[in-house]
């Protein structure tokens, strides 16, 4: 590479030649001002020169002298390497852009302030984005369902979110919300509604089932009430005893069916109703307390009195009283147990702890698929169904909230029913708009 202080030698040179010609016929100031006048003239026009090519780049570079040809040089290598930069690039965008229209899947991303960025062929088909209006706009004004702004808002995207088409109520869209860059979002959704309908069609088989079990047991269960009434043999009355307490199961385990396929119907709340937490609580710990019998049980309640819930009642009682029966089922006679209603600034908490002989860690995740258990034979001498964690689990989706379960080996478990803020509701305000009705 040539010298970058080239031009610098040449002007010295000159200055010199000038100063040598001047002195040699006695007219140095002259001689050297006319020089210098000359050279900048020189530097002039080609600096006019480059500036020419520099605005008219498709032509090739000038042949210029010295430092102006070497400068020259050098921008058209690099202009040269940005635009063969520049072709692969937009060669990969426009073979992503491509295959991202080939999706069958929306694939929109967004931006740091909830602006439209860019979206596939797809998203226009299922959520009806169209491209000459909505870039730029924001998300929020466009999908405008309550339940997907408090999804989106909430920034905790572990779990996809499940809604009708904004256009097609017939089709059943999945989000799913990434997190990248400085803020921005990728939003992809998946069409479901061949899933969802296989899905209702299994939950239909076991509503369907279970109604028609609940007829014959509960036509057993009267035939064995009125056996036992009367005198029998001590094996005949063993037996029918042993038969009531496995139809008492199998209406309980109808039961659960039924209040599981419920729930699966909808994932989302039509209606949220205040729900006194105090009260419930109080009716849970007597059930529980009648449960325990012979076991006697310690069982406390602590509740934080400022703030009740909203939700379903029956369906919350039963998410409750599932984790304390758990509790009462699965630890030994005597045992604690407290349930503790708490809030802080991220929402409300329903906790239920006991001091039994704990969970191992690789069965906590499965807790709540359906008919799993940690210990069959315990499971079965205690007459639960196999369905109480599950029932919490999609009680807790439908309140927008999550279980989480703790457990330590020889220490004892903790159940939580985790409910988000907007889900509270403070009792001054219920009584306010309680006088105000």
């Amino acid at each position: 590479m040539k010298s970058p202080f080239r031009i610098i030698y040449s002007l010295l040179l000159i200055l010199l030649f000038a100063a040598v010609t001047g002195v040699m016929l006695g007219q140095f100031f002259p001689v050297l001002t006319l020089v210098l006048l000359v050279w900048s003239f020189y530097q002039a026009w080609l600096l006019v020169r480059t500036l020419r090519w520099i605005m008219n780049k498709d032509i090739e570079p000038p042949d210029l002298p010295g430092s102006w040809g070497d400068l020259l040089y050098t921008i058209y290598r690099k202009q040269k390497s940005s635009r063969d930069r520049e072709q692969k690039l937009t060669a990969v965008i426009h073979r992503y852009q491509q295959s991202s229209a080939a999706l069958e899947d929306c694939v929109v991303i967004i931006d740091t302030k909830d602006r439209l960025e860019w979206w596939n062929t797809a998203a226009e088909t299922l959520l009806g984005l169209q491209p000459r209006v909505d870039k730029g706009k924001s998300i929020l004004n466009l999908l405008r369902d309550p339940r997907f702004i408090r999804y989106y808002k909430k920034r905790n995207y572990h779990d996809p979110l499940e809604l009708n088409s904004p256009i097609n109520e017939q089709i059943t869209l999945q989000y799913h919300i990434t997190l990248f860059g400085q803020g921005d979002r990728l939003l992809v959704a998946r069409d479901i509604s061949r899933l969802k309908k296989l899905e209702q069609t299994r939950q239909s088989f076991v509503s369907n089932a279970s109604h028609e079990l609940r007829t014959p047991l509960t036509v057993i269960r009267g035939y064995l009430e009125t056996f036992l009434d009367q005198p029998l043999p001590s094996p005949i009355l063993r037996g029918m005893k042993q038969m009531e307490q496995q139809t008492q199961r199998m209406e309980g385990l109808v039961r659960d069916m039924l209040m599981l396929s419920r729930l699966e119907s909808t994932e989302h709340l039509t209606e949220d109703m205040p729900v006194d937490i105090q009260l419930m609580l109080k009716e849970i710990k007597r059930d529980a307390l009648v449960l325990s019998g012979d076991k006697q049980h310690r069982i406390s309640i602590e509740v934080d009195p400022n703030y009740d819930l909203l939700g379903q009642d029956n369906e919350l009682h039963s998410a409750f009283s599932n984790l304390v029966f758990n509790a009462v089922r699965y630890t030994p006679a005597g045992s604690e147990i407290r349930i503790v209603w708490h809030t802080d600034a991220q929402g409300g908490y329903l906790s239920v702890y006991d001091n039994g002989p704990g969970i191992e860690a690789f069965h906590i995740p499965r807790l709540t698929e359906r008919f799993y258990r940690v210990d069959e034979g315990r499971a079965s001498e205690s007459g639960g169904t196999g369905l109480g964690l599950s029932i919490v689990k999609y009680v807790m989706v439908r309140h927008g909230g999550q279980l989480k379960i703790r457990s330590t080996l020889g220490k004892g478990s903790c159940f939580s029913c985790q409910f988000p803020a907007d889900m509270l509701i403070a009792l001054e305000k219920l009584a306010t708009a309680t006088d105000n009705a």
